[in-house]
């Protein structure tokens, strides 16, 4: 944690923990690098300072299974799981790859933490929609917004989840595990011809057309996000702010510019903020073989967040 809980009074709470770019491939096509160049490009813009960072636990096997077979969990983490499982995950195990994906998950548990708290926080991670209950899938391999989601519910701090889901890609795996969750809400924002090929149902898809950019993007907000507020009447929103909406994306399909992205996230923010719901950022997904500019996109989110913090006074 930082230095204290008054020490950054003005400034959005940031959670972030070096493990979570452990050594791995500059080839692979998952540009593990770009959550510690997140870190470096909030860093120097003074958003995230040791006022402001906390620093997660890993989440423990209990809290994992809360979404996830005990089986799926414990293979994983022993590396047990077949070449089949692996390859369906598309990330090669290790030990450094096996903490960050337990303590990532304990980090969106600490921002809806101090989300609740003090009214919106931020992850420099999060947001593994395509990991199912019983595999993974996509470079997912636990669920952190179907995770956290139901241990906010059964720790009876929240009786209503929204998970606003706005990376590229449908979030199924979140779709599929909590299909029977009459206490959690998803809705998914992405784009139609576009992984995975095989949809889940969501509570609410709204499914872009390849190639829209910003003003369709918007529309679809506008349209379809106030309803879902009212007809889900949530007390807690998980926000899955994924960069590979980006016209940049090299896996994302839409076209969206930096500041569409930012327009996004301040509308979605704004939102929740104006109807005192306690709101957390995660990332999302976002590729690019320029990992630096991949790295500033992700921090569109957190740019929009810590302006909107010290605006609403918390």
């Amino acid at each position: 944690m930082g230095e204290g809980e008054g020490a950054f009074k003005a400034m959005i709470p940031l959670v972030y923990h070096s493990c979570y770019s452990p050594e791995f491939s500059q080839d692979h096509r998952f540009p593990m690098e770009k959550f510690g160049l997140l870190a470096d490009f909030l860093k120097d813009r003074a958003l995230l300072t040791s006022k402001n960072q906390f620093v997660p636990e890993p989440a423990t096997e209990y809290e994992i299974i809360m979404a996830h077979c005990p089986d799926y969990v414990r293979e994983f983490k022993n590396n047990r799981l077949s070449d089949k499982a692996m390859r369906r995950i598309g990330i090669p195990w290790s030990e450094g790859v096996m903490r960050r994906t337990f303590t990532a998950v304990g980090g969106t548990l600490m921002t809806s933490r101090l989300a609740l708290k003090y009214g919106l926080a931020a992850h420099l991670a999060g947001g593994t929609h395509h990991a199912h209950e019983d595999f993974g899938s996509g470079f997912c391999i636990f669920n952190d917004l179907a995770v956290v989601s139901r241990i906010l519910v059964a720790e009876g701090l929240a009786e209503r989840v929204l998970i606003i889901d706005c990376d590229v890609h449908q979030g199924d795996g979140t779709a599929s595990i909590l299909a029977q969750d009459d206490s959690i809400f998803s809705c998914s924002f992405h784009c139609r011809e576009n992984f995975p090929h095989r949809k889940a149902q969501s509570d609410f898809d709204i499914e872009l057309t390849r190639g829209d950019g910003g003003e369709a993007y918007f529309k679809a907000l506008e349209t379809h996000l106030p309803y879902i507020l009212s007809i889900s009447q949530p007390d807690f929103i998980l926000y899955d702010a994924g960069a590979d909406v980006h016209q940049d994306d090299v896996l994302g399909y839409l076209n969206l510019t930096d500041g569409d992205m930012a327009q996004r996230d301040e509308y979605i923010i704004r939102l929740a903020l104006d109807q005192g719901i306690p709101l957390a950022c995660v990332i999302g997904g976002g590729y690019s073989r320029d990992r630096k500019a991949l790295a500033a996109r992700h921090g569109i989110v957190h740019q929009v967040a810590a302006r909107l913090f010290a605006e609403y006074d918390f």
